[in-house]
């Protein structure tokens, strides 16, 4: 059975709808508003093989914060929804992703405690419309609503597009290992007994 989760979120700067679909193929429709962070959901999508409809109408006439923001706090609930009980999986994953110029590690940990490091310095103020502040406020997002450990390490690059979009790949592609189900374990990956 497929792990699926079905989120709407509404407040005064943001609507947004979200279904997820972590054991999909990797087919995306998104339209936050902003090209490029559509873009990288596409990447995020594709590269860790899960569906993923979001759909946000927010207020990008103030500036994009809210509405980036808003998609990582999304996100990260449909992936904790979509994980349930937690049983079987890997629980650990992590990828280190070359892209060009860009050298990036992810490490993730699906414990259910939050925390989140990023070690990644960008350049320039805005790729496309995206201001790339915010990415740091998106992943920040996703690793507390979803109740997960998220590092990133950059290790070199100097084009901030290939940065970013090393960032969301290698992000999947870490996510995708830590929720594969391993038949060894017989409940969940942890001595506590829960995660």
């Amino acid at each position: 059975m497929n792990r699926t989760a079905n989120i709407e979120r509404n407040t005064k700067e943001t609507k947004i709808k979200c279904q997820l679909n972590l054991d999909g193929t990797g087919i995306c429709s998104a339209d936050t508003g902003i090209g490029f962070l559509d873009h990288m959901l596409e990447g995020f999508s594709k590269h860790g093989f899960f569906d993923l409809q979001i759909h946000i109408s927010g207020d990008l006439h103030v500036d994009g914060h809210h509405t980036v923001e808003d998609c990582g706090i999304v996100l990260g609930t449909a992936i904790k929804e979509a994980l349930g009980d937690k049983n079987q999986i890997k629980r650990y994953g992590s990828c280190m992703l070359p892209m060009d110029d860009a050298l990036v590690l992810s490490a993730v940990d699906l414990c259910g405690r939050p925390y989140f490091l990023y070690d990644v310095n960008l350049h320039t103020e805005k790729v496309g419309y995206l201001d790339t502040q915010l990415v740091k406020e998106f992943f920040y997002a996703i690793s507390y609503s979803a109740g997960m450990n998220l590092h990133f390490k950059l290790f070199h690059g100097e084009n901030d597009h290939h940065i970013i979009e090393a960032l969301f790949k290698s992000f999947s592609k870490a996510l995708s290992e830590a929720i594969q189900k391993d038949s060894r374990i017989k409940d969940v990956l942890s001595t506590k007994g829960s995660l």
